[in-house]
C-alpha cells in the first residue's frame, strides 16, 4: 500500500503497479472522514472500504468499494435522518504519459476516456463524488410509515393531540362538513 498525501485521500500513484507484470493487483483500504461535496449534502459517517488496482492491458482498473452516511432530513416529517449508502463502480482508467519514454499518450482516439495524471495517478476524487450524489436518495424518510405533518399546526402527526376546531370554515365548503366516505364499496 502506497502513501497518500492527507489532502488527496482518493489519488493513488500507480507507477509501481503498471511496472509489475499485467494482472497485479494491489487494495488499498480507505478511511476518509469528508470529500467535497455539494452544500446540501453532508456526510455524517466516514468513506470507508476498499479500493483495488489492477493493472491490465491498456491501463489500471479501479474496483471501487466503499460505504458512508448522508445525514439529512426526512421528507415528510423534517426530523433528522442518517442514511447509509452503499458505492460500487469500476472504472478504466488510460495512460496520459507512457511510462518508458516519458512521451505524451495520444488521445484522439478515446478521447472521453478517464486518464491518469501526468505522475502515473489515478484520482479517483470526482468518481467517488458522483457515486456520492447518485446514491443520494430522492425522498428520504425516517421511517418507512412516516404519517408526515399535521397540515394545521405543522407538528408531526404522530406527536401529540391533533384535534383542532373546525370552526373556522370557509361557508362555501360547509356542506363538505358531513361528507363521509361509503366503506361499503
Amino acid at each position: 500500500m502506497g502513501a497518500r498525501p492527507a489532502d488527496e485521500p482518493f489519488v493513488f500513484n500507480v507507477v509501481g503497479l503498471l511496472s509489475d507484470p499485467v494482472g497485479t493487483s494491489r487494495t488499498h483500504e480507505v478511511d476518509v472522514p469528508t470529500i467535497d461535496l455539494p452544500e446540501e449534502l453532508v456526510l455524517s459517517a466516514p468513506i470507508r472500504g476498499t479500493v483495488r488496482l489492477t493493472h491490465e492491458s491498456r491501463g489500471i482498473l479501479a474496483d471501487v468499494a466503499l460505504t458512508t452516511v448522508l445525514a439529512g432530513e426526512c421528507s415528510r416529517c423534517l426530523r433528522p435522518v442518517s442514511t447509509p449508502i452503499d458505492l460500487a463502480f469500476s472504472e478504466e482508467y488510460l495512460p496520459s504519459i507512457d511510462l518508458v519514454s516519458g512521451r505524451p499518450v495520444p488521445t484522439d482516439e478515446e478521447p472521453d476516456a478517464l486518464r491518469m495524471t501526468d505522475h502515473h495517478e489515478v484520482d479517483l476524487t470526482t468518481s467517488v463524488q458522483d457515486a456520492i450524489l447518485l446514491a443520494e436518495p430522492i425522498a428520504p424518510l425516517d421511517r418507512p410509515d412516516c404519517p408526515g405533518l399535521c397540515l394545521v399546526c405543522g407538528l408531526p402527526l404522530d406527536e401529540g393531540v391533533h384535534d383542532h376546531p373546525t370552526d373556522d370554515i370557509d361557508p362555501r365548503l360547509e356542506a363538505l362538513r358531513a361528507f363521509r366516505v361509503d366503506d361499503a364499496e
